[in-house]
């Protein structure tokens, strides 16, 4: 419902705001995305967007919600696919659509998402953690480490990396650098590569606590505080 609705400019539908919003964070990123900017883009005044957002922050909050839309929930997730798996399919997918979104991952460093889609896929995951037997506190440091691994790699996601030359080791002097001479037509590895090698690595390790009881250990009285 818009906020204290005055006379003036009509009302804009929110979708069309928000759909706005998200094409002016993917151009501009997200010191773009002004108030001022959105209503230049949508032909209106800010006044009129102050009907829908109490502060640019709140839309802001409404406008990454809309990237966790774009995340799809697996029906299977809840019973028929291991706790791997899941994590697996979830970090997959976010790092997919931070790649669509890139200025949404710089926004998601600043406070972790509370709007409704955020809060069902975190619903869903810590809960698929917990019937699987990780300890409350182990289940919670779970999905917080990953969800900051999936954040640290999509921050990553710019043109100059993607572009990284192939053979930027040619020529390299084979006396002085053996090792790595060794695997230049290996190198350097795509951040894509490096983000599966590298969430495999952790599904791998974190099963190891998986039976672990959840008592406190040092350091564990500290709140934890997740991006996603």
């Amino acid at each position: 419902m818009p906020r204290n609705a005055s006379p003036g400019r009509p009302p804009l539908p929110l979708a069309r705001i928000l759909a706005t919003a998200l094409e002016i964070l993917d151009a501009q990123g997200a010191d773009g995305l002004t108030m001022r900017r959105l209503a230049e883009a949508l032909g209106s005044g800010t006044a009129t967007l102050y009907r829908h957002f109490a502060s640019r922050e709140e839309l802001i909050s409404q406008v990454v919600d809309q990237v966790f839309a774009e995340m799809h929930d697996d029906a299977r997730s809840a019973g028929e696919l291991r706790w791997q798996d899941v994590c697996r399919g979830l970090a997959h997918q976010m790092f997919a659509v931070l790649g669509r979104h890139p200025g949404a991952a710089r926004l998601l460093v600043d406070a972790p998402p509370v709007g409704p889609n955020a809060m069902i896929q975190r619903e869903r995951s810590l809960a698929v953690l917990l019937a699987s037997g990780f300890a409350p506190r182990i289940a919670a440091r779970t999905y917080a480490t990953l969800a900051r691994y999936v954040l640290g790699f999509a921050m990553q996601l710019t043109h100059d990396l993607d572009a990284a030359a192939p053979d930027a080791f040619r020529g390299l002097d084979q006396a002085a650098f053996p090792a790595t001479f060794a695997l230049a037509a290996a190198l350097p590895v795509s951040l894509e590569e490096e983000f599966s090698f590298g969430l495999d690595l952790m599904l791998e390790g974190l099963a190891v606590l998986q039976t672990l009881p959840g008592e406190p250990q040092p350091g564990e009285g500290q709140e934890v505080v997740d991006p996603f």
